[in-house]
């Protein structure tokens, strides 16, 4: 079994213990991360010809550092957005169910893992989740993904040099749920796409800080 195939496995098991569980604590802060569509095509070891490697196994350990419990694994390749989301909005359900705060569960999507993101805030339709959507934004989503509504504490990071994430402002706008706080960070590093392929404290951070419940991030 190669290495690669051992992080499968162990992710796996890890993202589907939360069906298993039998000892939740209520006090503890929970995080579901949701990666770009790269990660789903390509080994971790292969490198992006423009934005390098794919930090996935870093980032789920910077949170998992400031004692973040983190569901995650590398999705199929193709994986179809709307049923992945619906797949993440059961178990967060399943964990509302068990008695967790809405405020102390996060959903957490980069790219195409934000997009999935978003429809998981409209299917759970809660408005004291949270949710941190990271370069998953253009103007053309009003029209090409007309049911997305956001729902919870929003939170948006866009990088100003990708012309794949820009301010959702209009999505805000024309959701029709409740969204209790919203905010957006716009970085400006000059990494393109590839800001959210690297563990950067810059999105990290203030993604742990609203996973805290910190709403107020000025």
């Amino acid at each position: 079994m190669t290495q690669f195939s051992r992080v499968a496995i162990l992710l796996f098991i890890t993202f589907f213990s939360i069906q298993i569980s039998a000892q939740i604590n209520k006090d503890q802060r929970y995080i579901f991360f949701l990666h770009n569509a790269y990660i789903e095509q390509n080994p971790l070891n292969v490198p992006h010809p423009e934005y390098g490697k794919a930090e996935y196994n870093e980032i789920l350990t910077s949170f998992r550092k400031d004692n973040f419990i983190v569901y995650s694994e590398i999705r199929k390749n193709n994986t179809d957005v709307y049923d992945y989301a619906e797949k993440i909005a059961k178990q967060v359900k399943k964990l509302l169910k068990q008695g967790i705060p809405p405020n102390h569960i996060t959903v957490i999507g980069t790219s195409k893992g934000g997009y999935i993101a978003q429809f998981v805030s409209t299917f759970v339709a809660n408005p004291d989740m949270n949710f941190v959507f990271i370069g998953c934004f253009r103007d053309v989503d009003i029209q090409e993904f007309p049911d997305i509504n956001f729902c919870g504490n929003i939170l948006t990071i866009y990088e100003k040099s990708d012309v794949y994430g820009v301010s959702a402002i209009k999505r805000k706008e024309t959701s029709k749920l409740k969204i209790n706080h919203f905010e957006e960070i716009e970085l400006n590093t000059g990494l393109k796409h590839g800001f959210l392929y690297k563990a950067l404290d810059l999105w990290i951070a203030p993604s742990k800080k609203w996973a805290n419940g910190n709403y107020d991030l000025k």
